[in-house]
């Protein structure tokens, strides 16, 4: 088997998403039980790669997920629109009442001492219904698509969305297409939709049996994978000596596995990180540049990593060079609101290059 990463040179996207489309409800540093006003965020694990990669990186990009029929789906594909992503929806109507819903996240940014809080109502959520056969998978792909893309906060939903997951990555394959699957372990996902740890263990790896670049920092490849490793919530380092240990027992259980990517973050204060990326890339090690962040909002940053790197990859670009466009997205990112960027290609080429916060006349 090559351990090099084969990329279609052409098809109708260069990148497809399966993954939830929520809103997220953010009133700044303010913790919610003294909010008085919120700003609405779209976002969702996956979308925020295709949207990233459309509005930034000027790629063209799709979104297969959930739509309710009522305001708060219609707040959202105004978003989707309006960040250039197609999509591809299956269609739910809200009954006036229950639902079916679009999720809402709730997320604090914290300040200072005080961490951020990030919390969820997904109850009778349209996207944990979705199931194998709702999309048309050999019409999607046969259109061509460069790139697959899903995630662990999408599986977690119900046991259906993972099946869904399976089900699209085996049609990408068949097409041609690279997939890639970032962990984004969320203990509280996989506990609500029942099941727990053990469940997620089952369910991930079965999935990862079909990727070729998988992003997943220390704590997803531990708990999401089982993949022994140093304690987490113990250290916070940017050491990636530990990491590319866990990485040669990933690769050594999946061998089919391309990419393994992942960023470092060393958290002095909730506003203020140093941060660097690593990846292991068809057997070689690639460790990005460090530097101090100071953060408006860090929601966002990983899926911001990623969409870098799929970026430079897409494109031809080193290995070397892809992880350092993650790498200078995803810093970027860290200094917006919301969850996808407002970054240009040119402010992450410089940044990639060594650039400052000098001001552009």
């Amino acid at each position: 088997m090559s351990d090099t990463l084969t990329i279609r040179s052409d098809g109708a996207l260069d990148f497809l998403s399966l993954g939830a489309l929520v809103h997220r409800l953010d009133p700044g540093n303010v913790p919610f039980r003294k909010a008085t006003q919120c700003a609405i965020h779209v976002s969702g694990g996956e979308f925020n790669c295709a949207a990233n990669l459309s509005d930034c990186f000027q790629m063209r990009t799709g979104i297969a997920s959930a739509m309710v029929d009522y305001p708060i789906g219609d707040l959202i594909a105004e978003r989707v629109r309006a960040m250039g992503v197609t999509p591809f929806y299956k269609h739910f109507t809200h009954d006036g009442a229950r639902g079916p819903n679009m999720a809402t996240v709730y997320s604090d940014r914290g300040h200072g001492v005080r961490g951020p809080v990030v919390f969820y109502n997904r109850s009778n959520e349209a996207a944990a219904q979705l199931k194998p056969g709702d999309f048309n998978w050999p019409g999607i792909f046969g259109a061509g698509v460069r790139w697959f893309h899903s995630g662990g906060i999408f599986a977690s939903l119900s046991e259906t969305t993972a099946e869904l997951v399976i089900e699209a990555m085996q049609a990408a394959k068949v097409s041609g297409a690279v997939v890639s699957f970032d962990l984004n372990y969320r203990e509280k996902l996989w506990n609500a939709a029942g099941g727990g740890h053990p469940r997620a263990l089952a369910v991930l790896r079965r999935i990862v049996r079909h990727v070729d670049v998988l992003v997943g920092n220390e704590e997803d490849l531990q708990k999401g994978l089982g993949i022994p490793g140093p304690e987490v919530a113990a250290t916070s380092t940017l050491d990636p000596s530990a990491f590319f240990g866990m990485i040669d027992r990933v690769v050594g259980d999946y061998p089919h596995i391309k990419v393994v990517a992942t960023t470092l973050r060393e958290v002095h204060s909730t506003n203020r990180h140093r941060w660097s990326a690593v990846a292991w890339i068809s057997g070689q090690r690639y460790v990005a540049p460090t530097c101090d962040l100071d953060v408006h909002d860090r929601v966002g940053g990983g899926d911001a990593f990623a969409s870098g790197l799929f970026y430079g990859l897409l494109t031809g670009e080193s290995p070397e060079q892809s992880v350092k466009l993650g790498w200078a997205h995803g810093a970027l990112a860290t200094t917006f609101p919301g969850d996808t960027t407002m970054a240009t290609l040119d402010q992450v080429k410089s940044l990639a290059k060594g650039g400052s916060a000098r001001i552009q006349r």
